[in-house]
């Protein structure tokens, strides 16, 4: 299994989301944060109040998928989320050993599942 992580920008959510679920992908985590880098477009991020030492809002969408549908999962993301402008964002992929499911305690290692009581 790998794990998918993007940052993107803020208003580009929507439209990923909606795309990753045309191809079928329903499931992924959002979180919402702040960074700092080179990244930042000047006519769109300003500090924030809550960070003012901080310019760009953005968004992280993580998503654990099986390998091979890691390349499509990486082209949904790249398609939605580009603006062609700096800050746009980046994708990361790593390797995930298995799932454990806190209600059952089924594992998932990406090939079989695995109740252990």
């Amino acid at each position: 299994m790998k794990e998918i992580k993007a940052l993107i920008r803020k208003e580009m959510l929507t439209k990923v989301a909606k795309g990753l679920k045309k191809e079928h992908f329903c499931c992924f985590t959002v979180f919402e944060g702040e960074g700092v880098g080179d990244y930042i477009d000047p006519e769109t991020e300003f500090p924030s109040l809550n960070f003012p030492f901080l310019h760009h809002s953005i968004i992280k969408i993580e998503i654990v998928c099986n390998k091979q549908e890691t390349e499509k999962i990486i082209n949904v993301l790249r398609e939605h989320a580009h603006t062609g402008k700096s800050g746009d964002g980046l994708i990361y992929v790593s390797s995930v050993d298995y799932s454990v499911k806190i209600k059952t305690g089924e594992r998932n290692n990406g090939n079989t599942i695995h109740s252990h009581k």
